[in-house]
């Protein structure tokens, strides 16, 4: 479609309607893992100066946060399983509040990609017991090889289930305006739905239905404690991160998306960049191959300029775009881009995960020429 100068622009930075939620602009904070939560993972005063200096975005989405000890894969990640934790998410909440920009808490379970080093040497689980082919992991004893997982029982999986439910209670009385699931990047819930890391022969494999069913179930436990518009999900279908790809990987995010349509939940986050590479098992998925078949709110993410992002909300395929890493080294993204002012690299990748401030909360706003 044509799109006339300025449109994108204007529809970049209008207000949006969440459900009752009211969003200042079209940006989202992308979920970015930080490592800042500490060994007892519960979140501090640093990260809610990390969020409340991005809160000029109109959504925003934390790092991912993991539901139970047994969902643990990642060196100081957080977590929303014990009261401390809740309590530490509120400190964040109560920051960013004052602001006006919704947050939503991002709901994970790492499955195969942890290691027995998180989990008292039990190994860690999975759809089924298919070992993650890749680099090496950080374990809190070093860096270690992947194992084989171990598969979930049918038990097992509901009791997931209810940690799920139990995480998005949590998220309520930590004051969040709403939680995602994280069903992407290889993780537990896309282990289920890809073919190559689920070969279970029950009710949760086989069949597009089949693997969909425990994230279906995933969905229906946190919409017992939240309103369909304020959740929403997260899925990868070009990704290879965490060793992913699949044959039929076209049609179990189709479909995927169209279960997920008739939950009527907030949103859709879809990975459709290809910033963290593509396993070229046929062409990449597009949002635009999303949108007849998803008709709520599309969120793009991954690897976007701002140049991309104006023409997929002017073209209608997505409603709002998530920005991960330009969001790093520029906690005032959206004034850049309002006013064109030149982005800071983020190019330092081994302050990512470090714990402290630096490369995490010492990023300046852009200084205009034209400042006192």
């Amino acid at each position: 479609m044509a799109i006339r100068e300025g449109d994108a622009l204007n529809k970049l930075f209008e207000s949006f309607s969440l459900g009752k939620l009211t969003l200042k602009n079209r940006i989202a904070l992308a979920p970015m893992t930080r490592g800042r939560a500490g060994t007892e993972r519960v979140p501090n005063e640093l990260m809610a100066e990390y969020y409340h200096q991005r809160a000029g975005a109109g959504l925003l989405i934390t790092e991912a946060t993991v539901i139970s000890r047994q969902g643990i894969g990642w060196i100081d990640s957080p977590g929303i399983f014990t009261d401390e934790m809740v309590n530490g998410w509120k400190k964040v909440t109560d920051r960013v509040k004052p602001t006006g920009t919704p947050m939503f808490l991002q709901l994970w379970h790492c499955g195969r990609a942890s290691h027995s080093d998180f989990h008292n040497g039990e190994l860690p689980v999975s759809a089924s017991d298919v070992k993650l082919k890749g680099d090496l992991i950080g374990t809190p004893l070093g860096k270690k090889e992947y194992e084989s997982p171990r598969p979930l029982t049918i038990d097992e999986i509901k009791a997931t289930v209810n940690d799920y439910r139990t995480a998005a209670m949590n998220a309520k009385a930590a004051g969040f305006s709403g939680v995602e699931v994280h069903g992407a990047n290889g993780y537990l819930i896309n282990q289920f739905l890809d073919s190559t890391t689920n070969r279970r022969t029950d009710e949760y494999g086989g069949s597009l239905e089949n693997r969909f069913r425990f994230f279906k179930e995933v969905i229906e436990a946190v919409l017992e404690i939240w309103p369909p518009e304020q959740v929403g999900a997260r899925i990868s279908p070009n990704g290879v991160f965490n060793d992913m790809g699949c044959e039929d990987f076209r049609d179990i995010f189709l479909y995927t998306a169209r279960e997920l349509n008739t939950l009527k939940i907030g949103y859709l986050h879809i990975m459709d960049g290809l910033a963290f590479g593509f396993h070229e098992k046929g062409e990449p998925m597009t949002l635009a191959e999303f949108r007849p078949v998803y008709k709520g709110v599309i969120i793009g993410n991954c690897g976007y300029t701002q140049a991309a992002a104006e023409e997929r909300i002017a073209e209608g395929t997505a409603d709002l775009i998530a920005f991960g890493r330009p969001f790093i080294s520029n906690p005032d993204l959206p004034e850049r881009f309002r006013n064109n002012w030149p982005l800071e690299p983020a190019e330092d990748m081994s302050l990512w995960y470090t714990p402290g401030a630096e490369g995490y909360t010492d990023y300046e706003p852009f200084q205009s020429s034209s400042s006192p």
